[in-house]
């Protein structure tokens, strides 16, 4: 017999929002009021050499575009150009070391995770960099590949009919034997990058220091949008909704490979696919 003390009697929009936020394996927060500032104090140092300096040369880079006087939709953005297209030798050395440069910051906040955790657990397994879960990371990493990239060509389209963003080209490299290898560790290291630190550690800290899960990922989304701003404003809308959703993503499951992978798979496309098509496609900037 049911007495009616046991009936759920919340809606779904409520269950939505506990579901929301729970996580599976909880990131702790730091009992001491002190290590919590120095966290945060520490996410900022990392993001002021890495990419939070980004975000600052973004803004600076829009500030020079919108005050051209000049329709926003007719600049071309040039990213992941050739260096001296003239000597492929020394052409190649400044793209590793780009490449270097990238994974430095990855390497530094492994690092530091390693030195303030609350528990005995590896920096890897805080945020899910191990492989123990090889089928769940792929399947994720593809399926958030796209989820993302379909719209955000529906969004970067629809700036550039609105006016509010640039022609995006995004592989200028000379013609050599290196040039795909290439672009596609540029890839990976700008997934390895943006997902490591900007929620792999950035969101793990900010937990750590007592933040709201909504706080962190929303943090963390605005700052990715941001960095992505020298675009236009479909940059930082579609970087940023890009980061909510991987941010989210990694709150709920506590693992940054799919994120890892699923923007490198973004990248290589948008890379490798301009590279082999921008001569043959002629509405293709």
């Amino acid at each position: 017999m049911i007495d009616g003390t046991n009936v759920r009697t919340d809606g779904a929009w409520a269950r939505v929002k506990r579901w929301a936020g729970t996580s599976p394996v909880d990131i702790v927060p730091l009992d001491d009021r002190h290590a919590r500032r120095t966290l945060v104090g520490e996410t900022f140092i990392v993001l002021g050499v890495s990419l939070g300096l980004s975000a600052i040369s973004s803004v600076l880079q829009w500030l020079d575009v919108i005050t051209r006087h000049v329709q926003v939709s007719t600049v071309t953005t040039v990213i992941n150009s050739s260096a001296t297209p003239d000597r492929p030798w020394l052409d190649l050395s400044y793209q590793l070391y780009d490449v270097i440069y990238k994974i430095v910051p990855v390497l530094l906040v492994l690092f530091l995770l390693a030195q303030v955790r609350p528990s005995a657990r590896s920096p890897f397994a805080t945020m899910g960099l191990d492989c123990h879960r090889p089928g769940f990371d792929l399947g994720w990493a593809f399926a958030l590949a796209a989820i993302i990239g379909i719209p955000g060509l529906g969004v970067y389209e629809l700036a550039l009919h609105l006016g509010i963003n640039t022609q995006v080209s995004p592989a200028n490299l000379a013609n050599n034997w290196w040039t795909i290898p290439v672009y596609i560790l540029f890839a990976f290291a700008n997934g390895a990058l943006e997902e490591i630190v900007m929620i792999g550690y950035v969101v793990t800290r900010w937990l750590q220091a007592g933040a709201r899960w909504w706080v962190a990922v929303l943090g963390s989304a605005l700052i990715r949008g941001t960095y992505h701003l020298y675009q236009g404003w479909g940059g930082f809308i579609g970087n940023a909704a890009m980061g909510a959703i991987l941010g989210f993503f990694f709150y709920k499951t506590k693992r940054v490979w799919p994120l890892v992978i699923a923007h490198t798979i973004l990248d290589v496309v948008s890379f490798v696919g301009y590279a082999l098509l921008k001569n043959h496609l002629g509405w293709l900037q």
